[in-house]
This record gives structure tokens, C-alpha cells and sequence, in this order.
């Protein structure tokens, strides 16, 4: 039975702390769907999705009226494109695609739709590389699609080729949306070592290992946290870490509610639950303003490494210990323009690319929702990309990039996207070049110790 000092605890992380159900996604497999006709492929897509989604939007909403618990966003993950997308012929299907899943999104009334997607750590068939090089323009021309390439793992190694050409796509797809402070590429995510299970955009799709549909629920609760760190100020770290598990633990537990609801009504299965410290911009949602009440002054002061690695750890347990299945990408989230805190540490001095990329070592992504100067060079980009990668393939954990070139923008000027997405001050880059480093081409071979057959 639930007490009624839980029901009061549960309402006072809704109504005080920010607390939120961030995602229910629905993952879709369209290996069912592939077709040498782009036309048929498109009525097969659009069919199939709006089959299985067409009352995502109304049961979440239900489910958040029934329980009282926010469901902000309802999203689909699909087949990633290049997998169904092998007998196209040109690019341009590809944009139809991607205009085509843009419609579903429309139609069903999701927010976004992740799954233009490929996956190429290994090497790039030809419908990778013309998907890939279809980026720029189909996240021009689309609002609700989310792209990402995953160029890298720790089985495999880091695919130089593809981490080569993606630095000229974010380039590209940012002078393309230059309009709207290069919004495409706020929609667009490299990986190593990418999860098949992720609710959360811009990263999400459906793997092949997975059912044909799926519930997957992402929860997110930075300010639940930081309340409860307020309680224990003084406290060693042995009970500051047992604080945090039990916090995990009880946010989980309401993902897991919804998760199974939502699954139940829409008669699929129920995947997992991504328990994220997913930001927002909100006063009080922020992973920086835990780190700084577990005891750093400024996100990015000397500490700020060791007090992520604490929190993303015991979030992770205290989620095991609540739910079934637990995937995604559970742990600590740290997106520069999502998070106030932040966005404050870098206007303040205290947080530096290169801080960043040391904390991406152990929180739950990477280098996420960074706007850098909009005359930083493709290659330079493509370096960022490989250091990024090689974090994740070395240390055996999923690493991302999610940068935004500001065209026209220097440091000191911000890029503006608003909502969840947020702003972001323009961030300095290291200003000599590795052009010569990203044009070796070829592959980065995986590590000794991945081999464990």
C-alpha cells in the first residue's frame, strides 16, 4: 500500500521541485517497410506509423490527468533510415523520407521523431553515406525530425571517414538553419557506443534487437534532488550518496507507474526506463545547481568532475533498484543550453569546452548543446567528434556530440532556440587546427580490451 506521506512527497516533487515524466516514446520497427519504390516506401512508413501511434498523444495525456503526474513530451523512435533505406537512389529520397516522417509526427501529434538515423562505426554502405549527406537538408526542411550517426564503438572503433564527414554536415546542416541560430543542428547527434533503447531526442531510434513496438518512459528530476541534497548539507558523502539512491529510487518508481500504464493501454510492450537528470531551463532544474549544493562553487571549479561521477552513480543504482528494466541512457545529463546553471558557469568563466569534455568522461552523454563560433572550420568540428568518441570507445560507454555552429556568431553572442531547447552563450574553441588528423581517413581500430570472445 502507499502511504500517505508518500501521495504528499509525490505531489510536492511535482508542484515544488520540477519533477516530470520528461518522455513516453513509442520505438516502431519499419524493417517491414523497406521498398526499392520511394513512393511505396513512404505509404508503407506513414501507414505502419500511424497505425501504432495514432493514440500515443491521447493515452499519455490520460494517463498524466489520471495520475496527476506531467507527461511533457510524447515521441516516436524508428528503424534507423539507412537500415530500410538500402535500394534508394538518391539523396533527395532520403529528404522525402525524412519529410515523410514529418508528416507522421504532425499527424499523430508527437512532439519529435528520432530515426533518421545511421550507423556506420564499422564503415559506410552507400545508403549510409547518402542519408548522412541528406542531413542538412532534411532537418532544414523538416520541425519534428531528429537525425543521429553513429560513427564509433567499443567493439569496432571510431569510423574516421564518417566522423570526417559529419563535421562538414553540422557545418552544413547550421549555415542551412543559420535563420534560427542553427536550430537543425540542436536536432542532430553523433554517438559512440549509441543505445538501441534511448527515449530521449535528438538520439532516439529503434533498434533492430528490439520488438516490433514499444513503450520506452524517461523520467527526469534535477530539482527532486537538489531539495533533497538541501536536507543534508552537512552531511558525508556516505549519506549524501544514499540520499540521492533513495531520491533515484522514488522517481523511477513513477516512471516505471507510467511506463506500464501507457504500455497497457496501447497494448505493447514495455521496454525500459531512462532514468535521466534530462535539465530544463527552469529556475531549480538544473544538474549544475547539484553539483554546486553537493559542494562546488561554480559548475567547473576544481571538484566538479568528482561530484558528477558521484551523482551519476548513485542515480544509477537507485533506478536499478526500482524498475524492471532499466536503459536508455540513465544518469546525469550536462547540456549547456538546457540548464541555467550552466549557462551561467560559462557566462562567469568558470566552465571551458575542454571541462566539459573531462566531465563527459563520466556523466551519462557527452558534449551536448554546445554553440560555438560560427567560423570554427569542419575539421575542427571533426576533431571535437573523434576526442568525443574516443572517451566512449576506451572507456566502454555511450559518448555523444550535439554542437551548434552560430553563423555569424562569435564568443560572447548566444544562440536562442527557446522551450525545453533553451539558449546558449557562444563558446570558445581552441583555435589551432587538425585538418591533417581528420583527413587521414580510414579507421580507428577498437581497443585491446575489447576483445572478449
Amino acid at each position: 500500500m502507499i502511504s500517505i506521506s508518500e501521495v504528499l512527497e509525490t505531489n510536492k516533487m511535482i508542484e515544488q521541485e520540477n519533477f516530470d515524466v520528461r518522455t513516453i516514446t513509442m520505438g516502431i520497427s519499419l524493417l517491414d517497410s523497406a521498398d526499392p519504390d520511394v513512393d511505396r516506401m513512404i505509404g508503407k512508413i506513414s501507414s505502419k506509423i500511424e497505425r501504432c501511434a495514432g493514440d500515443l498523444v491521447r493515452i499519455g495525456d490520460e494517463i498524466s490527468a489520471e495520475l496527476g503526474i506531467p507527461v511533457v513530451n510524447k515521441r516516436i523512435s524508428v528503424t534507423p533510415i539507412s537500415l530500410i533505406g538500402g535500394q534508394l537512389r538518391s539523396e533527395a529520397d532520403f529528404v522525402r523520407i525524412a519529410e515523410a516522417l514529418d508528416t507522421c509526427a504532425a499527424n499523430t501529434g508527437v512532439n519529435f521523431i528520432g530515426g533518421f538515423s545511421a550507423l556506420v562505426a564499422k564503415g559506410m554502405t552507400p545508403a549510409d553515406e547518402m542519408l548522412i549527406r541528406s542531413i542538412p537538408a532534411a532537418l532544414s526542411r523538416t520541425e519534428r525530425v531528429c537525425s543521429s550517426v553513429n560513427v564509433g564503438s567499443t567493439r569496432q572503433g571510431i569510423n574516421m571517414d564518417a566522423v570526417r564527414l559529419m563535421g562538414q554536415v553540422i557545418r552544413e546542416t547550421a549555415e542551412n538553419t543559420a535563420d534560427r541560430d542553427g536550430l537543425g543542428c540542436a536536432k542532430l547527434v553523433v554517438f559512440c557506443n549509441a543505445p538501441d533503447d534511448n527515449p530521449f531526442m535528438a538520439g532516439a531510434f529503434h533498434g533492430v534487437t528490439e520488438p516490433d513496438v514499444v513503450i520506452n518512459v524517461g523520467v527526469s528530476g534535477p530539482g527532486v534532488v537538489k531539495a533533497a541534497l538541501e536536507e543534508c548539507r552537512d552531511a558525508d558523502f556516505e549519506e549524501l550518496c544514499e540520499m540521492i539512491k533513495r531520491t533515484a529510487f522514488k522517481i523511477t518508481r513513477v516512471g516505471q507507474l507510467v511506463a506500464e500504464e501507457a504500455a497497457a493501454r496501447l497494448q505493447v510492450p514495455f521496454g525500459i526506463v531512462d532514468l535521466s537528470l534530462a535539465p530544463t531551463p527552469a529556475i531549480g532544474d538544473s544538474v549544475a545547481g547539484i553539483l554546486e549544493e553537493i559542494g562546488v562553487e561554480k559548475a567547473g571549479a576544481p571538484g566538479t568532475t568528482a561530484a558528477l561521477a558521484m551523482l551519476n552513480d548513485q542515480v544509477k543504482k537507485g533506478g536499478l533498484m526500482a524498475s524492471h528494466y532499466v536503459g536508455g541512457l540513465s544518469g546525469a545529463f550536462i547540456p549547456v543550453s538546457e540548464d541555467q546553471g550552466m549557462i551561467e558557469a560559462v557566462e562567469e568563466g568558470a566552465l571551458t569546452l575542454e571541462k566539459l569534455e573531462a566531465m563527459t568522461c563520466v556523466c551519462s552523454v557527452g558534449l551536448d548543446m554546445i554553440a560555438i563560433p560560427g567560423d570554427t572550420p569542419a575539421a575542427t568540428i571533426s576533431g571535437i567528434i573523434a576526442d568525443e568518441m574516443a572517451l566512449g570507445m576506451i572507456n566502454q560507454k555511450t559518448t555523444a556530440v550535439r554542437l551548434i555552429p552560430a553563423i555569424g556568431k562569435t564568443v560572447g553572442d548566444s544562440v536562442e532556440f527557446g522551450g525545453l531547447l533553451g539558449h546558449a552563450p557562444v563558446m570558445p574553441v581552441n583555435r589551432f587546427g587538425c585538418e591533417r588528423f581528420v583527413s587521414r581517413g580510414g579507421r580507428i581500430p577498437a581497443p585491446v580490451h575489447s576483445f572478449r570472445n
